[in-house]
């Protein structure tokens, strides 16, 4: 049986929701889902996106961490190769502190381009840039002394969880998650990634390592009346997935997501589950053990009153089945 998790990246277009009561909501759902026992809520960057998506995950995360008392807060996606490892493991260690152990990250090179001329770093360098970044992050992280350009320094304070908090490897390069990461999360469900994972940590003496899995849909709305609710996300739903979809077709294989005409081609794909209470349960039967129910309940600025309706049905009628 699947395990469930709270995701916010607080976009909202023109049509959505203020940002100042999104971003006050987001606080408000995460802080009630904690203490209802939500196990993870994840939190997701961009930059330089017209809908506002949340360009600075620590600060957000700080705010979740006085907060809540027991939620584990992961970081997913950090695009790694935008930032300066040095001041994320800072930033990292800070936020360990204030949330008393708590955080987990899900590190990636990232695949935007219009991102990397913003941060003025080489787009096509960006596999490179990251392994090299994410080496000195883990460095950092642990309390090694550090080497750079001659200099060589240790990164005080350290985090509360040693030798450092966990750090997923994201994307389609299975043998550098094997060979840097404590996890691959693969950013397509293509059996060929987790097989090459797989392997890949047995050569190097892993066992066969931890595999997460982005099975099921991209995210659940729990309604009592599906048609009502498809009704009231359908906007919100297309411009998240058109907006993914406009980024990752640049870059094949970086995302799931692919553009969609109108709501009924949506609705078709897959993606996005809008269910009773009842058929979530089914649905949690289903998934792949290393994957988890994804709640979304302020997908692209939806009016608030409306996921919390989603949020607290979930947590009364399909949380107590979940183990």
């Amino acid at each position: 049986m699947s395990n469930w998790l709270i995701h916010h990246d607080l976009r909202s277009p023109e049509f959505g929701t203020s940002r100042a009561v999104l971003y006050a909501e987001a606080l408000a759902m995460t802080e009630w889902a904690d203490a209802r026992g939500c196990p993870r809520v994840v939190i997701s960057e961009h930059h330089g996106s017209p809908d506002g998506y949340l360009p600075s995950p620590f600060v957000f995360a700080g705010g979740v961490a006085a907060r809540t008392e027991q939620i584990r807060i992961m970081l997913s996606a950090l695009v790694l190769t935008l930032r300066d490892p040095i001041a994320t493991a800072e930033d990292v260690a800070v936020l360990d502190l204030m949330s008393g152990g708590r955080v987990e990250l899900t590190v990636v090179p990232g695949y935007v381009r219009e991102e990397f001329e913003m941060f003025a770093v080489p787009f096509e360098q960006r596999g490179a840039l990251f392994e090299e970044k994410l080496e000195v992050l883990l460095g950092a992280l642990s309390g090694d002394v550090v080497a750079r350009e001659g200099a060589r320094f240790t990164v005080t304070p350290g985090p509360v969880q040693r030798p450092r908090p966990f750090v997923i490897v994201g994307g389609a390069a299975p043998k550098r998650a094997a060979r840097l990461g404590d996890a691959f999360l693969p950013a397509v469900a293509d059996p060929a990634l987790g097989e090459a994972y797989v392997a890949e940590c047995r050569r190097l003496g892993k066992g066969d390592g931890i595999l997460l899995w982005p099975d099921g849909p991209m995210w659940v709305f729990v309604t009592d009346d599906p048609d009502r609710s498809w009704a009231e996300l359908g906007p919100h739903a297309l411009h998240e997935s058109n907006s993914y979809g406009k980024w990752a077709a640049a870059v094949p294989g970086a995302s799931p997501f692919t553009p969609a005409h109108d709501l009924a081609e949506l609705q078709a794909s897959g993606r996005y589950a809008v269910v009773t209470p009842e058929e979530c349960v089914q649905l949690a039967r289903r998934l792949d053990p290393r994957a988890a129910l994804i709640l979304k309940p302020l997908v692209a600025g939806i009016d608030p009153a409306i996921g919390w309706r989603s949020l607290e049905l979930f947590v009364d009628q399909v949380a107590p089945h979940l183990a």
